[in-house]
């Protein structure tokens, strides 16, 4: 049997004139009875028919979640004079930045979920009653909008009911609507296309992500022919590997993950890369040959000591001794955060931005205080930040302190406190 007890005082029903926080806490109050349930007789084709109705209602609170997202953009918008461009500028990134805060995301993943909450609201009105039935995830109505953000309204809505028409379409994954949408786009709105197209080619690059086990991503964002050319290659590289006379001894994907690497490095082998890098080193790991707590390299995760004193290469390592995870620091006299202080600074943040939520790599190193307010350029009063989150806290309303128990504290122009990362 399910246990109960009494619903909250001021949760006590759903008024014609809204869906005040109440409500929602009655909401969260349902899920903690769900939760407590015993399901010891429920049948599994009944817990089947749980996960299906849970799914459909995780899609209508995103869909009731990005309303709000809306609402709220409006009003603080409305609440600032805006005189030009630069001005709405900045209070979207206003927006963004609390939003961030509040759905405790990336700044990149707010970004998208406040442009998503104007463009279901500008010409995806089918997709928009979709996502609110909870028939399509919110996943799914990214990858939809996503392909249609830089449409007009009218462009948009043409997409919208080209989308709605189609048989079955809440049972696409997210792979085949997001290619069903980019064939819509392009056939309704050519020109916009092509120069979606050219646009891209200018933001091309490459990135470095963490992965496990002391691996990492390198991606590569080129046009797809020049992609389709780089694989090739390598996959040329593992058929002459194959008709040489030693033994095979890598398989297929190792060959094109050390070609790829032998070749940007210029390196005879992949193991022989020249290395410089910033690691950061427990000091019991320098006192205790058998210690096993591991190195780090900032922003990309933990490595194994004895990993970093192989013979292979000619590695240069700029390492950080640390004690607990606290970077041994000092202090400066300079207005801004460089050398030595700046690098420390970067390393106690790992390199990731230390606003809460926000994962992006730090790009400026920021004062808690600032300079104008008498901040000193030292190591506990500086953080790293992403561009994004150093330009946000110059805005009106927001505030940057270090509170006594040593965590750094942000207030949003709307009175909301959060605390960063330790």
């Amino acid at each position: 049997m399910t246990a109960t007890q009494e619903p909250p005082a001021h949760a006590t029903g759903v008024p014609g004139g809204g869906f005040p926080s109440g409500d929602l806490t009655l909401l969260r109050f349902l899920v903690e009875q769900a939760l407590s349930a015993d399901t010891c007789a429920w049948s599994e084709a009944e817990l089947i028919d749980q996960i299906q109705e849970i799914e459909a209602l995780q899609a209508s609170l995103a869909a009731l979640q990005a309303s709000r997202i809306r609402v709220f953009a409006q009003a603080h918008v409305g609440s600032h004079r805006v005189d030009d461009r630069s001005d709405f500028d900045k209070l979207h990134r206003s927006v963004v930045a609390q939003v961030q805060l509040a759905c405790r995301v990336s700044t990149a993943e707010a970004r998208t979920r406040v442009a998503d909450a104007r463009d279901l609201h500008a010409g995806l009105d089918d997709i928009r009653r979709l996502h609110e039935a909870g028939q399509l995830s919110a996943a799914k109505v990214t990858a939809i909008a996503v392909e249609c953000r830089d449409l007009n309204t009218t462009q948009r809505a043409r997409v919208d009911a080209r989308l709605a028409a189609v048989r079955d379409l809440t049972r696409y994954g997210i792979g085949r609507l997001r290619a069903m949408t980019r064939r819509l786009v392009a056939e309704i709105a050519p020109d916009r296309f092509r120069a979606r197209v050219h646009a891209a080619k200018a933001e091309r690059r490459v990135t470095l992500r963490p992965a496990p086990d002391a691996m990492s991503y390198l991606t590569a964002y080129v046009p797809v022919e020049q992609g389709a050319a780089c694989l090739a290659a390598l996959q040329k590289a593992f058929v002459e590997v194959q008709v040489e006379p030693e033994p095979l001894t890598r398989t297929r994907g190792q060959v094109l993950a050390d070609t790829l690497v032998e070749r940007v490095t210029g390196q005879a082998t992949a193991t022989a890369v020249n290395l410089d890098v910033q690691v950061t080193v427990p000091v019991q790991a320098l006192l205790d040959s058998q210690s096993p707590l591991p190195a780090e390299i900032p922003g990309f995760g933990p490595v194994p000591v004895d990993l970093l004193a192989t013979s292979e290469g000619t590695k240069s390592l700029r390492r950080l001794l640390t004690d607990q995870g606290i970077v041994i620091g000092g202090d400066s006299r300079q207005r801004t955060f460089t050398g030595l202080l700046a690098t420390l600074v970067k390393a106690r943040a790992q390199n990731r931005c230390t606003e809460p939520y926000c994962d992006a790599p730090v790009r400026h190193v920021d004062h808690i205080q600032r300079d104008a307010d008498g901040g000193r350029t030292e190591l506990d009063n500086g953080r790293g930040v992403c561009e994004f989150h150093n330009h946000v806290r110059e805005q009106p309303g927001w505030h940057i302190a270090r509170a006594p128990d040593g965590t750094v504290v942000t207030r949003t122009p709307t009175g909301h406190t959060y605390r960063g990362p330790d």
